[in-house]
């Protein structure tokens, strides 16, 4: 009996060791699951938020916790997607540093020092990104170099340094100095700072077409454009080696202000350039032209100068002159050159315009003398000279002889009524 007893105590033993291993293996799975589970969210967390940040060492500290094997996995998977991330970066800075120097040089190429100052922050960025250093390369060091900016002053001419501009008249002119005469009677219609002398241009090239015009040359000799016409200007459409007739140097000179055309007349001229500059002052003197004179044939120079009285004076002598006439007042002319034709146009806008009958003009403009203009025209049946020095703006100079005209017209309804009757 006692051991029977014994018996059913052992078996219950082994009965509740049984159930109590099963217990355990069902925990042991349960918590084996839960760990996987654990786990594969581990993974995705740190994928998730490698392409973010670099480095996450708590992330893959709490996964330790939870399992060894799968925080060793979770770290191994992060490590690749950082590495892969940080060489896509890499990559994706040196095309971009890459690009923004391309496009630094360009900028620096077309002559656009403004917007390359204000990209200058953004290159060096993009270059420290590529070369992974703090400091600046040499190339930008370069590129901050030569966007430098220089304070230029603003150019002003002789006529506003001298204050002449500020002067008011009864037309409210935009020219400094204007005078207007009757070509005939030389009565004097309307006069501003008429005396002042002041540069004066390629007003000068009409003295020029003066002194070619009354040494009868021949105006069929070929003369060659040389690199010391190209030398006195270089923006020109008359190329070195171009061949043409004295008599085209002058249409072109007198309609179109042609400045290698005009040097050329005078470099060919017998004696040479000095002697035709000596021969320009000759004649302004012979003429009684006290305050003109003259240092070269074009115009460029600012020390070509004269007054609006003595310019008067020019325009009745050269009036004269019919080649004068017909050139300077010539709307526009063809050059055939081989196989291109270049088209010039009279640069007096008034040419074209039908409400004018001009008999004889000349244009100028440097920095230093403004905006001018001599014309010889009819207006209410008078023959006027009309002169206009430093003006402001490409149409003032237009604008102030459109005025002149309307006054002077008012003028002549004017006095065609007061008069009496009988």
């Amino acid at each position: 009996m006692i051991l029977r007893m014994q018996g059913i105590r052992y078996a219950l033993r082994l009965a509740a060791g049984a159930v109590l291993t099963a217990s355990l293996s069902v925990s042991t799975l349960a918590l084996a699951a839960n760990t996987a589970t654990s786990s594969g969210k581990a993974k995705k967390t740190v994928v998730a938020k490698a392409a973010e940040k670099s480095k996450r060492p708590t992330l893959a500290k709490s996964v330790t916790a939870k399992s060894p094997s799968g925080a060793r996995t979770a770290q191994k998977s992060a490590g690749k997607k950082v590495v892969v991330a940080t060489a896509r970066g890499s990559k994706n800075g040196s095309a971009q540093a890459k690009s923004s120097v391309e496009r630094s040089a360009k900028l620096a190429k077309a002559g656009r020092p403004d917007r390359l100052a204000r990209a200058t922050g953004q290159k060096k960025q993009a270059l420290r990104l590529a070369s992974g250093k703090n400091r600046p390369s040499a190339q930008v060091d370069l590129l901050a170099a030569s966007v430098v900016r220089v304070p230029v002053e603003p150019r002003v001419s002789t006529g506003e340094r001298l204050g002449l501009r500020a002067s008011h008249d009864a037309l409210d002119l935009n020219s400094s100095v204007a005078l207007v005469v009757d070509q005939e009677t030389s009565e004097v219609l309307f006069s501003k700072n008429d005396t002042a002398v002041l540069p004066i241009a390629s007003l000068t090239k009409l003295m020029t077409g003066l002194v070619i015009a009354d040494a009868h040359l021949s105006l069929d000799e070929q003369i060659t454009i040389t690199d010391d016409d190209a030398m006195v200007y270089r923006n020109s459409r008359l190329a070195v080696g171009t061949t043409l007739s004295r008599g085209e140097l002058m249409h072109l000179a007198l309609m179109s202000s042609e400045n290698r055309a005009a040097n050329a007349l005078g470099r060919t001229f017998p004696g040479g350039s000095d002697q035709f500059v000596r021969l320009m002052n000759a004649k302004a003197r012979e003429l009684g032209m006290r305050d003109t004179r003259y240092v070269e044939p074009t115009g460029l120079s600012s020390q070509n100068q004269s007054s609006a009285r003595d310019l008067a004076t020019l325009v009745s002598v050269a009036y004269e002159r019919p080649i004068l006439r017909s050139l300077s007042t010539s709307p526009s002319h063809q050059l055939e050159l081989g196989h291109r034709t270049l088209q010039y146009n009279n640069s007096n806008r008034l040419i074209r315009n039908p409400e004018w009958e001009i008999g004889l003009q000349k244009t100028g403009y440097i920095s230093e003398a403004g905006r001018c203009l001599v014309m010889q025209a009819k207006v209410a049946g008078r023959k006027l000279i009309m002169v206009f020095l430093d003006s402001a703006g490409k149409l003032s100079r237009a604008q102030d002889a459109e005025r002149v005209r309307r006054w002077v017209e008012a003028q002549s309804i004017q006095q065609s009524f007061a008069r009496p009757q009988g």
